[in-house]
């Protein structure tokens, strides 16, 4: 399994948004379409709200990547 460690920007990220700032997806309509399909689980719980707010701990899977969304650095 891929492991991907996002640095958040602030407070959290969009799921959509998520999947196209690690590569996952093109663009953020990609990604919800992504997310409607039920392909995608956040903290092991299929996610099927587009942009759903995603903060610090979390992770987002996707097939075979785990995503480990991570806090600010500069908060």
């Amino acid at each position: 399994m891929q492991t991907i460690d996002f640095e958040l920007e602030g407070t959290y990220v969009e799921l959509n948004m998520l999947l196209k700032l690690t590569g996952l997806c093109d663009s953020g309509g990609a990604g919800k379409a992504i997310v409607a399909t039920g392909a995608v689980k956040v903290d092991a719980v299929t996610e099927l709200r587009k942009t759903c707010k995603i903060h610090a701990g979390q992770t987002v899977t996707i097939d075979d990547v785990e995503i480990h969304v991570l806090a600010d650095p500069e908060a």
